[in-house]
This record gives C-alpha cells, sequence and structure tokens, in this order.
C-alpha cells in the first residue's frame, strides 16, 4: 500500500497544477468527518464546497446509488429515463417550476440558462437585438468560458480575454441601478443570487429581489436565480428566493442536489422553456451528454427524500423546544423589573432566582432530550432505507429471466 507522500509526490507528476490543496489525501468519510490515507481524522468543514448535505457514507443514500449501479447507469437523451423523471417532479413539487433541463455541474446550468435568455428573446419575443447579460459585482456564476464573464470578481477574468458579451455589472442589492440597466431594453437576463457566497456571504435585501422581479416583469427580461450554492434547503427552505415569496423565471442548480453524485438542473417556468424547446425543422437547442442520467438522478431523489424526513424531524424537535419553553416560562414566578434594558419590548426582566434556573435547567435538558429524540429517529431512518435496499438487491440477484424458447 503506497504511503501519503508516495500519493502526493504521484499527484506532482500527474495532476494539472491549477488547484491548491492541502497536502493531505483523503481515502473515506463518515458524516461530517473524514479519513486520510495514513488514518488521520479530520472535520470536514466545507462538505465538499456546500456539496454533501447529508454527509459522507450516509448508509440510505448510499444504498439507493448502490441500487440504482445495479439497474441501470446511462441511457442518453435518445430515450426517456424513469429516475430523470422522478427527479424533475421532486424539483417541480418543491418550487416554481414547471420544467426542468438535466445537466452536471453549477457552470453548466448557468451556460444553458444564459442560452435560454438568448434564444427566448430571439425566438419567441422577437427582439434578437436584446443579447446583454446583467450581472453583479461580488458575483460567481462558475468557471466555463460564459459564466467566468459575468461573475462580478476580476480575478478570475485574468488571462482569458476577450471575454463573452456584452455583459454590464451592477452593485448587488442596488434597485436603482437595476432599473437603469433595464430600462433601455438591451438586455435577455439579469441574473443573481439570492445570497452571494463567493462575494463574502452577502445577503439580499428584504424586497431587493421582490424588486428585479418587478422590473423584469415591466422590461421584458428573463430573470435568473443562481442557486447552486444556496439551493435544496441549505438556508432553511428548499430555495433561498422562497425566504422572499418572489419566483424566477429561471433557476440553475447543482452542488447539494445529488449529495456528491456531479449533477445540474436548470428549472423554469413553462413561458421560459420555450427558449431551449425543440422546434420543427431545426437543431436541437440545448442538450448533455450525461444529463440527467439515472445514476445521478437517482441521487438527486434520494437527496429530496432524506432532506424532507430531515425537515419533519427539525420541526419536531423544534416543537417539542417550543413545549417545554412554555413550561419553564409558566414555572417561573412574576417577579418586578431589575434595572436596565428590557430583553424584548413588552417584556419584564427576571431576576437570578432558584427558580429561575431550575427553569433554564428544564429547558436545557429538554432541548438535549430533542435532539437525542431526533438522532435516534434518523439512524432509524437510515437503518430502515439501508435494510429495504438490501433487500431489493437481494430479490433483483435472486429473480432469474425465463428461459428463452430455445432453451425449452
Amino acid at each position: 500500500m503506497q504511503t501519503q507522500a508516495d500519493l502526493l509526490a504521484l499527484a506532482d507528476h500527474v495532476l494539472v497544477k491549477n488547484y491548491r490543496q492541502q497536502p493531505i489525501v483523503l481515502e473515506r468519510g463518515r458524516g461530517c468527518e473524514v479519513w486520510d490515507v495514513a488514518g488521520k481524522r479530520y472535520l470536514d468543514m466545507t462538505a465538499g464546497i456546500a456539496v454533501c448535505g447529508l454527509g459522507h457514507a450516509h448508509p440510505a443514500f448510499t444504498a439507493r446509488v448502490t441500487e440504482q449501479l445495479g439497474k441501470l447507469v446511462h441511457v442518453s437523451n435518445l430515450y426517456f429515463n424513469d429516475q430523470q423523471l422522478y427527479a424533475a417532479k421532486a424539483i417541480s413539487e418543491r418550487s416554481f417550476a414547471t420544467r426542468v433541463f438535466f445537466c452536471n455541474s453549477g457552470s453548466e446550468a448557468n451556460e444553458g440558462a444564459l442560452k435560454l435568455a438568448r434564444r427566448y428573446q430571439a425566438t419567441i419575443a422577437g427582439a434578437p437585438q436584446r443579447t446583454t447579460f446583467v450581472a453583479t459585482h461580488g458575483s460567481f456564476h462558475g468557471r466555463s468560458f460564459a459564466t467566468v464573464a459575468i461573475t462580478g470578481q476580476k480575478k478570475y477574468h485574468e488571462g482569458f480575454g476577450p471575454l463573452v458579451g456584452p455583459v454590464e455589472m451592477i452593485p448587488y442589492n442596488d434597485l436603482e441601478a437595476a432599473a437603469r440597466v433595464l430600462e433601455t431594453r438591451t438586455a435577455c437576463a439579469l441574473i443573481v443570487e439570492p445570497i452571494q457566497a463567493e462575494g463574502g456571504i452577502v445577503v439580499a435585501a428584504r424586497g431587493y429581489l421582490a424588486g428585479l422581479r418587478r422590473l423584469c416583469d415591466d422590461t421584458g427580461t428573463i430573470l435568473i436565480f443562481d442557486e447552486v450554492q444556496t439551493g435544496v434547503g441549505r438556508t432553511g427552505k428548499w430555495f433561498g428566493h422562497q425566504h422572499d415569496d418572489v419566483a424566477p423565471d429561471v433557476m440553475t442548480l447543482a452542488k447539494g442536489l445529488g449529495g456528491g453524485i456531479p449533477i445540474g438542473a436548470i428549472a423554469c417556468s413553462e413561458k421560459a422553456a420555450a427558449g431551449l424547446a425543440f422546434q420543427a425543422g431545426g437543431a436541437v437547442p440545448h442538450a448533455s451528454t450525461f444529463g440527467g442520467n439515472p445514476l445521478a438522478c437517482a441521487a438527486a431523489c434520494a437527496v429530496f427524500d432524506l432532506r424532507a424526513i430531515s425537515r419533519r424531524q427539525a420541526r419536531r424537535a423544534r416543537a417539542r423546544v417550543s413545549r417545554s419553553r412554555d413550561r419553564g416560562a409558566r414555572a417561573r414566578p412574576a417577579a418586578g423589573r431589575r434595572g436596565g434594558r428590557p430583553a424584548r419590548a413588552g417584556h419584564r426582566r427576571v431576576p437570578r432566582t432558584g427558580h429561575a434556573r431550575v427553569g433554564r435547567r428544564r429547558q436545557g435538558r429538554a432541548l438535549r432530550a430533542a435532539v437525542h429524540r431526533v438522532a435516534r429517529a434518523d439512524r432509524r431512518g437510515r437503518r430502515h432505507l439501508a435494510r429495504r435496499a438490501r433487500r431489493r438487491s437481494r430479490q433483483m440477484s435472486l429473480a432469474k429471466p425465463e428461459p428463452e424458447a430455445s432453451e425449452q
């Protein structure tokens, strides 16, 4: 078995030196922990850069993907496959979208969304002169040729000019700047992240996304939300823009969508989907060889199913904690105000009495108990799904095909 030093020396000889990796070689993981080939354990604080939302080696996820490996991995988009349809349904059921196109990464999804917007303006809206892409300073949309051009950070542009254009950059969270650019009606699309990640975790101001929606409606501009980093439950809702109760024309997904299996998606409204729809007599307007393959889509289905279970468990835990707090509050005696600013408007400070300390201890015990119950339920759910997948695999291996007539 080769040592870590041997493998690092091999990497120095065979890989393109574009990354700046840490000098460790990882070989396995479990939950939020990973181990290198020397057996040293680490905490994975980046989750594969917003990818492994279920953690490493999740039993139920692993069982689901393993089951699909034994059935069908790839067939191309000359045909439908069942997992592709189930994954598209899972996205549409949780979002505004009615149509989904699958690809392999966030860059591909954003690149496809830009093509959709250009083609929509040219063939559907009858405005082929509308070719400008509008993006924001501080944004990050990918590393492909078009997506690096709409990324609002100069360091990613260096050495790659001339870039795809025309592109107009505007300040993030500035509706007036957006209005000035869009009123010229030369833009085919405006693309924005609900939360800028690479830009420093910059959250959209209240009303910003809704304001962009109004501006795009008024000017006939396609509104694209890049949810590659914020999608699939990472902000507490399925998709980041749902906190603002607003819907785009197009949403791009990747990263956490596959739980570690490469997959990307363009989710769009019925109107916007016409921008990539096949027209009789013409070429297929956009395609992806591996996009929507059964293995990646089975992984996406598993992510949605397991995320839904986790969300239900979290709601139950919050309800238990809330009930515990209510009981603790009722157990505390009424007390007059101490000095200083009230903790919350309309509430009085409670002195540090023995009763208050007892109430806090009860809350702490209830919170710990709720967390343990959720963890136990999650483990039971994982074991159940893993057992079910193993039973299916055994049934498939035991099933024998009917003999051909020539063999009878």
